[in-house]
């Protein structure tokens, strides 16, 4: 859904400079890109600070959340740096359930956004 792919890009380049506060460099990978890698990898976000990667993030949409991608965060949980999951407000119970059946609960963080419009 285009939407979804928007609201992702988006949500990836809002937390890339919002959290360029915290880190001395933030990389992005914004869609199918591929211009920023770590350790063979494609993350959405990469967290360096002093030339030293801390954490990755990958920024989840509803309906990108399945078992394939969950075999992807298995993979990225285990390449060398902090996994952070940024997942819709709504399907936060949902991820923790995947994690656990991935045995990855205590191999990843999960984050939550809540998109709010409010009409008078």
């Amino acid at each position: 859904m285009k939407n979804e792919k928007l609201i992702h890009d988006w949500m990836v380049s809002y937390l890339k400079d919002r959290l360029s506060r915290d880190y001395d460099d933030v990389k992005i990978n914004l869609g199918d890109e591929r211009n920023n890698e770590f350790n063979g990898h494609y993350p959405d976000l990469i967290f360096r600070n002093h030339g030293m990667v801390l954490a990755i993030m990958e920024v989840e949409t509803e309906n990108s959340m399945t078992q394939e991608k969950a075999n992807e965060w298995k993979t990225l949980a285990g390449i060398g740096a902090k996994l952070i999951l940024m997942v819709p407000k709504a399907s936060k119970a949902k991820v923790i359930d995947l994690l656990w059946k991935k045995g990855l609960a205590d191999k990843a963080s999960v984050g939550s956004y809540e998109i709010s419009i409010n009409m008078p």
